[in-house]
């Protein structure tokens, strides 16, 4: 298959994952009308543990935690309802998520959901983020041109930590992350481009921050 067929192909899958989306963002959206964010602070304590140390790295394999304050509050639930049911594979995740209520999520979600994100400079290498963005149109249905898009069950890329972006899409073209659409657009991907995508959206000024003080006093 040629690289343009396959673009065309993605281009495709991109326009049906987005009308999609958007059916399932609103089912969400109903089913969780009553959030409590300074509930879902309670519950969240052991999660900034992990997710709110700036920088703290992932024992093995190795990569940066993602920053979760100010990401999308569906893309949390997802998540959450992922690792409790085991489709998503990672220990230390399943064993947060096991005994949370769907309304203990949807909290916990809101909660990090009303974080400002972080302005900071961009450490990556430019000419490599150049060539990612280049790389990035088959990604924009989802996640938007600058990886801080509105649909809210795919999550926010931009300004994310790039060695947690790398280790994502190498999972999902390994199969080690399990996630069909992601494995479609991951499975053809040189390191080299994942790379570089990663490095476009990590050189982004996006809304995700590694929260460090409480925000509802």
């Amino acid at each position: 298959m040629s690289s343009q067929t396959l673009v065309l192909q993605l281009r495709k899958l991109s326009a049906l994952l987005v009308a999609s989306g958007l059916l399932l963002s609103l089912n969400i959206a109903a089913a969780n009308a009553a959030d409590d964010p300074a509930r879902g602070e309670k519950l969240s304590q052991t999660c900034l543990g992990c997710h709110g140390a700036p920088g703290l790295r992932n024992p093995g394999p190795v990569y940066n935690i993602p920053m979760i304050g100010g990401q999308h509050k569906d893309y949390i639930v997802v998540s959450l309802k992922a690792y409790k049911d085991k489709s998503r594979s990672h220990g230390t995740m399943q064993a947060q998520a096991a005994n949370l209520s769907d309304q203990d999520m949807a909290d916990i979600g809101a909660f990090f959901a009303a974080m400002d994100g972080n302005s900071r400079p961009s450490n990556v290498n430019a000419a490599k983020a150049a060539a990612g963005q280049q790389e990035s149109a088959v990604c924009q249905a989802c996640h938007g041109a600058t990886g801080d898009g509105d649909n809210t069950i795919y999550p926010k890329l931009s300004g994310q930590y790039e060695s947690y972006l790398v280790q994502a899409l190498k999972d999902y073209r390994s199969g080690a992350r399990q996630n069909a659409i992601m494995a479609g657009f991951a499975g053809p991907l040189s390191i080299d481009q994942i790379e570089k995508l990663a490095a476009w959206f990590a050189s982004q000024q996006g809304g995700l921050s590694a929260p460090q003080s409480e925000i509802f006093k």
